[in-house]
């Protein structure tokens, strides 16, 4: 696995194996086709296949209407929202029909689409282009909330949400798509609802996902110079959570501390940490600390939103507090 892609070209790469493999699926959004995405992730797509890749009007709710619909029809479409803020445009859509057609029906009928958004802060996009949106859809059963931190689970991840007969929110970290990984040509895929250990360690167990894992990986790197031994877990899908494998590192380590980009108040750090309160708390040597954003909008100006989003240097604060007790 020695070839080199950056994280955009993964997904990009995804697409184009699974287009070729089902002609079932197909692309849907804005200037997703001859332009070939904002970010340019469809790039090459509409020229190989004209028939199913889909510019549309700027209507999120319509263009995710009609995935939904074409799902019920047996395709298997691919919507990209050029921005996950966006997806409060087509909440309907997703949270009242794609999400529950399946319980509804008995499992009868389903809705196997993937949404693409593009999520999270950092490239000074301000309020409306910056948000992480995932804690808006992990109340939403029914729904699957992806969340791939590099390129090699960035295809096999997307492989499988499109195989998935299940709605799909596939999160993109715009602050990852120029970061480059080993990803293997051939395609593959990568489980659903199954966490990653990146490292193994005794001390503590660090969570953290998307572009956060880099925080996390930093930070067990310059911790482990001074003794201290960390465990990182990436939950990849982060609703429905795999809960096994979190609360498995967290009764070994006994100390918890979750990295989170979005806001404090209830995100999935706020989940996790509940969870391994309620299921393992006598397991527990310090309290659980969370590194998260300011529970505020992002700004634009540039000092304000680095001020805003969360700092490494919060992350090894919080792991030398837990080492303490």
């Amino acid at each position: 696995m020695s070839r080199k892609i950056s994280f955009a070209k993964a997904i990009n790469e995804a697409l184009i194996q699974e287009m070729d493999r089902d002609e079932k699926v197909f692309i849907i959004g804005e200037d997703v086709a001859k332009m070939g995405g904002d970010f340019g992730i469809t790039s090459g797509i509409w020229e190989k296949w004209p028939d199913r890749a889909f510019d549309t009007p700027l209507s999120e709710a319509g263009f995710v209407g009609l995935a939904c619909g074409a799902a019920l029809c047996g395709l298997r479409p691919v919507a990209e929202l050029m921005f996950a803020d966006f997806i409060g445009v087509c909440y309907d859509q997703i949270v009242n029909n794609a999400a529950k057609l399946c319980y509804m029906f008995e499992g009868k009928a389903t809705a196997q689409l993937v949404i693409r958004a593009v999520t999270g802060g950092g490239i000074r996009c301000a309020y409306h282009h910056s948000q992480c949106i995932e804690p808006w859809m992990m109340n939403i059963p029914g729904l699957v909330v992806v969340a791939p931190a590099n390129a090699y689970e960035a295809k096999g991840l997307l492989v499988s949400a499109i195989r998935s007969n299940n709605p799909v929110i596939f999160l993109e970290h715009k602050g990852l798509y120029n970061k480059k990984g080993e990803v293997p040509e051939e395609l593959y895929s990568l489980p659903l609802y199954k966490a990653s250990v990146v490292r193994e360690g005794s001390d503590i167990t660090i969570v953290a996902a998307m572009s956060m894992v880099e925080f996390a990986t930093r930070a067990s790197q310059e911790l482990a110079e001074k003794g201290i031994d960390c465990e990182i877990i990436n939950p990849l899908t982060l609703f429905p959570l795999d809960k096994e494998t979190i609360i498995n590192s967290v009764a070994k380590t006994g100390r918890l501390v979750l990295i989170q980009e979005g806001p404090k108040f209830m995100g999935y750090a706020a989940e996790i940490g509940s969870m391994i309160n309620e299921e393992i708390f006598e397991y527990l040597k310090a309290p659980i600390k969370r590194v998260t954003s300011l529970d505020t909008p992002v700004p634009f100006a540039p000092v304000l939103e680095d001020y805003v989003l969360p700092h490494y240097e919060d992350v090894i604060t919080a792991c030398n507090q837990v080492m303490s007790f």
